[in-house]
């Protein structure tokens, strides 16, 4: 099940790329979706809902960092409307937004190397509190 779910949110990642060059809404929208399986793998590996194996925690920690270093790219200006939840402020505040996808991909980085479930816990939890601060920042509610 959790393998599954990694290849499919790297298929996803990688079918984005192929699909939505031209569309960097849509594209960024599949790395979002990559980031959100992946953070329910973590969620169930941090709650003890399945048994910790360092690769898979690893594998979390992978797709956010790839997806850290990919998605700040993918907010040009032509891409303010449409389908799309992301805020006026990513354009406003371009130094913002790209410091909080740095701090991301570091706290990524720093639980990539992880090999138990007591070293799990804490950089996952790091790692996923820049989702809410980044949304509540630079994400429009529905």
């Amino acid at each position: 099940m959790i393998r599954t779910a990694f290849v499919l949110a790297g298929l996803a990642l990688g079918l984005s790329a192929v699909t939505a060059q031209s569309n960097p809404i849509a594209e960024r929208q599949q790395a979002m979706k990559a980031i959100g399986a992946a953070t329910r793998e973590g969620a169930a590996i941090a709650k003890g809902d399945v048994p910790f194996d360092a690769a898979k925690a690893q594998a979390v920690f992978k797709t956010y960092a790839d997806a850290a270093k990919k998605v700040p790219g993918l907010f040009p200006d032509n891409s303010k409307t449409g389908e799309t939840t992301a805020s006026p402020k990513i354009w406003e505040d371009q130094a913002g937004f790209k410091a909080a996808f740095a701090k991301f991909e570091a706290d990524a980085a720093a639980g990539a190397a992880v090999t138990s479930l007591d070293g799990f816990r804490p950089a996952f939890g790091a790692a996923t509190k820049n989702c809410g601060t980044c949304h509540e920042a630079y994400r429009v509610k529905k």
